[in-house]
């Protein structure tokens, strides 16, 4: 299929037609990137996808510890009196 750049103000852009946009998942925001010259357009990601599955896969495995063991016990006293959890 063939696009044509259209001016938009100050920017270019295109129109992307309806059935790409269905095909392709796109919606209101997407992200851009360039690969080797290319522009590559995928929907928008939230920002912590996939977070949620990982922490259980996680705690399922006993992975979930801090990594910094002493951190419990080497707190400041900034850490004990005024950190407000």
């Amino acid at each position: 299929m063939i696009a044509r750049i259209v001016k938009i103000g100050n920017s270019k852009g295109i129109r992307i037609p309806k059935v790409l946009l269905e095909q392709s998942g796109l919606s209101d925001e997407v992200e851009l990137e360039v690969q080797n010259h290319n522009i590559i357009i995928r929907p928008k990601r939230c920002i912590r996808e996939g977070w949620d599955l990982a922490f259980r896969s996680m705690a399922e495995k006993d992975d979930d510890q801090l990594l910094d063991k002493d951190y419990l016990t080497n707190q400041s006293s900034w850490d004990q009196e005024e950190w407000e959890w």
